[in-house]
């Protein structure tokens, strides 16, 4: 597998950004590890981090390469601040990038199916949202989208963060607003369910003693009432990389991988 540290201008940023890329290598000879890769583009699995950390994090972390190779699945991680993958009141237009320039720079670098099936979001904590987020107002570009621990409903953490109500409102504006709004995840599930929209596989985890638990479980229950299909894990476990670790490799052997014809 190759890995990739790419370093470009965003248009909806207005300045460089990085972002980590793996993709698959057809290999025979490296001791201990098989490289898959398919002739047709490899499917795409967009990994997005949480609120303290960057594109680094998931290779530093975990084994998110060796995890990858197996599938020959490519791998974006990009940099999403400290934005919640949103185009903030006050700084950077990070829904833009995430959901519209960095998938369009990205098919343009690299030679990857752009089919929707093959295409797929994850993330932990705020990432975990932003994967949600791609998934409910992305739908026809995604088949699949996991959350690890999520922060899903931002106004319920800034309860346990209250220091960070200036910063929130530097990424949502008014929070008196955001109840019903483009960044409420559970009114824009509500959205999709009136509109019956064909939404991609969901996939959410967290661990019971994670102080983001009880969002998992509200989105989780919130999903069910709306008759929205997902597929939900718990086990014991805090907000830690441990646990992600192992719901990465769940989450990427659940995704809905296409058959190819032979």
């Amino acid at each position: 597998m190759a890995f990739l540290e790419c370093r470009f201008f965003s248009e909806a940023l207005g300045v460089s950004v990085t972002a980590n890329v793996l993709l698959p290598q057809q290999t025979t000879a490296q001791i201990g590890l098989k490289g898959v890769a398919d002739s047709d583009g490899a499917p795409v699995l967009y990994l997005l981090h949480g609120l303290s950390d960057d594109e680094s994090i998931w290779l530093r972390r975990t084994s998110i390469e060796r995890y990858a190779t197996q599938y020959g699945l490519a791998v974006i991680m990009p940099d999403g601040g400290r934005s919640y993958y949103t185009d903030m009141f006050h700084g950077g237009k990070y829904w833009t990038y995430l959901s519209e320039e960095l998938p369009r720079v990205m098919q343009s670098f690299f030679r990857f199916s752009t089919k929707r099936e093959d295409t797929f979001a994850a993330g932990l904590s705020m990432g975990g949202y932003g994967a949600m987020k791609l998934a409910l107002h992305c739908p026809d570009k995604f088949a699949a989208a996991a959350s690890l621990s999520g922060a899903l409903d931002p106004l319920h953490l800034l309860e346990f963060m209250p220091t960070k109500k200036d910063e929130f409102e530097c990424m949502f504006g008014d929070l008196n607003q955001f109840r019903g709004s483009f960044n409420d995840l559970f009114a824009q599930a509500e959205k999709r369910a009136a509109e019956k929209c064909s939404l991609p596989k969901l996939f959410l985890t967290c661990g019971t003693e994670d102080g983001l638990y009880c969002e998992t479980t509200a989105f989780r229950d919130h999903l069910q009432k709306l008759g929205i299909p997902y597929t939900y894990d718990e086990c014991k476990g805090t907000h830690d990389w441990g646990l992600w670790d192992r719901k990465i490799q769940e989450v990427i052997r659940w995704l809905p991988r296409r058959k190819k014809s032979s």
